[in-house]
């Protein structure tokens, strides 16, 4: 049987925490930050986790399940 392939622009953008947790990086940080606040862009600085919700198929994708 062939080998799974993975979702390679899943492995791009998502990584696995210890914890099981997947790490991904914040939206609407790459342009036009003229008109967003300091307070907003502050927020979207840092790694954010995948929701529950949708973990199962980012696993899916990344062939961890």
């Amino acid at each position: 049987m062939p080998k799974m392939k993975s979702n390679s622009g899943a492995k791009k953008r998502f990584k696995v925490k210890k914890n099981g947790q997947i790490k991904r990086g914040s939206a609407f940080r790459s342009h036009i930050l003229t008109k967003k606040d300091q307070k907003r862009k502050v927020s979207l600085r840092g790694p954010q986790t995948v929701d529950s919700s949708d973990s199962k198929r980012v696993k899916r994708m990344l062939n961890l399940a």
